[in-house]
């Protein structure tokens, strides 16, 4: 998905989101809006907002001499998350069909994006997630990949949303016990996107084979990616894609097995996929 205009304000934004989440100087947060001002001028515009807008973030990391800029907040959201767990766990073993229960959970934990142009309640959204229709329904189609699938890569999204991954990914292997699960997550610290140290912290090692994919953006970019990501990602039986940034990276694939899960929390992927602001999608690609 190619950046637009609509991209360039949002990405901006982010970057004073930084200021306010560090509480840093007046001068500081100058510093950090010229930062953002000069990157984005040279934005390109047949790339990805998640191509564009690293290079951004890096500078201002670097300026601010912090590696990882929203760890705090990270933690306050995989914290957040936790207290979920029982309630994702009741409301699927109500589900006559639990995987639809725990493809929705994954669902739920999307909403935590600090780099979104709208913010939702993650309460509001767990609670209300299990009663809400896809607006892209291709579930069936990924029930029937899982069917067939030994062999799962399933690309992680932000901090907090591990939480809710680990229980749909526990929800598939007790009803596909063969399968093997890889959980990528991003090569360094971008935004508040999952980092393999963070994802071992949230035990997720214990269900799945975590692999860092080396990437240092937003959304799995494959010619950034290590080796040992791309052989296990090119020869997946199925790909689960969390979230926009990952959309945004590999939505226009082709002959890939990958099943895109998501929040839309924008107007720009809403146009691009073909749905609402505020809809939940389970789409193939």
């Amino acid at each position: 998905m190619k950046i637009e205009q609509e991209c360039l304000d949002c990405i901006y934004n982010q970057s004073t989101r930084v200021s306010d989440f560090l509480k840093v100087t007046p001068n500081q947060a100058k510093h950090i809006s010229q930062i953002a001002k000069q990157y984005i001028k040279k934005f390109d515009y047949s790339s990805t907002p998640p191509h564009n807008a690293t290079p951004m973030y890096e500078a201002i990391a670097n300026y601010l001499e912090i590696d990882d800029i929203y760890k705090d907040m990270k933690n306050k959201a995989t914290s957040s998350a936790v207290k979920f767990v029982s309630t994702c766990k009741t409301n699927i073993d109500k589900y006559e069909d639990r995987l639809q229960g725990a493809i929705k959970t994954a669902i739920a934990g999307n909403v935590i994006d600090l780099a979104a142009e709208v913010m939702f309640d993650l309460s509001d959204e767990v609670n209300k997630i299990f009663q809400t229709d896809f607006a892209i329904d291709d579930y069936e189609k990924l029930k029937n990949r899982l069917s067939t699938t030994k062999t799962l890569v399933y690309l992680a999204d932000n901090a907090g949303e591990e939480i809710f991954d680990k229980i749909c990914i526990e929800t598939i292997k007790e009803l596909y016990p063969k399968i093997k699960i890889y959980y990528f997550v991003r090569g360094r610290p971008i935004i508040n996107d999952l980092t393999i140290e963070h994802a071992k912290k949230s035990k997720l090692d214990t269900v799945a084979t975590l692999i860092d994919s080396g990437v240092p953006t937003p959304g799995f970019t494959q010619e950034l990616a290590t080796n040992k990501a791309n052989i296990l990602f090119e020869s997946a039986d199925c790909i689960i894609s969390k979230g926009m940034g990952n959309y945004e990276c590999l939505g226009e694939e082709k002959n890939l097995p990958i099943y895109f899960l998501l929040k839309v929390k924008c107007q720009v992927v809403a146009r691009a996929i073909g749905a609402k602001l505020g809809d939940i999608i389970c789409k193939e690609l």
